[in-house]
């Protein structure tokens, strides 16, 4: 493994929440960013169908220097060469591709393939993955799912998402997920459409105390 992606692993593991941000409106999606930084969530990831993502995130590394911004939904090369040109510090996939592992081991970009069975998960970390994301995690069970994968499996760093919730991820992280990735339970539409960027910031700083207070052997 590369020391980048060795360090941003050790970033991960001592942060735990990814707010997932899927913007239609690029300066929504920042307010957003915002919003969850202020509340004290330091990794934020850009999807690559929100609005204008790869400015959004050069902006973002500009105005949230304390934040490692990524990005999701990489689909193609092509969406990876425009996420690592615009300073994208990882990439998240829904799906397992070599091609784009591959690629990202040779760019020595952190990359995290979307998973869901364990020859997919096994599969993914032999060719090169950072950590593998296990989504959708709760459409098979949620924790209990990944209690079951980590017994065979517990060797590679797992991140759940799809129905990952500020009520359940430290039941995911205490089971023994690296970090979890959180959409739209972080944001609320009806705040959303009433620019009530207090009440998430608020839920993104109760979520971190939360985690900080609950997670068994929390890696600081």
């Amino acid at each position: 493994m590369q020391r980048e992606e060795e360090d941003w692993l050790k970033f991960v593991k001592q942060k735990r929440i990814i707010a997932v941000i899927r913007s239609p409106d690029l300066d929504i999606g920042r307010k957003m960013a915002h919003a969850v930084a202020a509340g004290g969530i330091k990794l934020i990831e850009i999807t690559a169908n929100s609005d204008r993502p790869w400015q959004l995130i050069e902006s973002l590394h500009a105005e949230l220097p304390d934040c490692s911004i990524g990005t999701g939904t990489i689909l193609s090369l092509s969406d990876m060469q425009n996420a690592i040109a615009c300073g994208a510090k990882y990439i998240f996939t829904p799906h397992v591709d070599l091609s784009l592992i591959q690629a990202a081991n040779s760019a020595a970009i952190p990359i995290v393939p979307g998973a869901l069975t364990p020859t997919e998960t096994i599969a993914a970390w032999q060719a090169g993955a950072t950590a593998v994301k296990v989504f959708p995690i709760q459409a098979v069970g949620g924790v209990e799912y990944l209690k079951v994968l980590q017994g065979p499996i517990g060797q590679i760093p797992l991140i759940p998402t799809g129905g990952v919730t500020e009520t359940n991820a430290t039941d995911f992280l205490n089971a023994g997920a690296i970090a979890v990735g959180i959409a739209g339970s972080l944001f609320p539409q009806s705040e959303i459409q009433q620019e009530d960027w207090q009440s998430i910031r608020d839920r993104a700083s109760n979520l971190i105390k939360s985690v900080n207070s609950k997670i068994v052997d929390y890696d600081r």
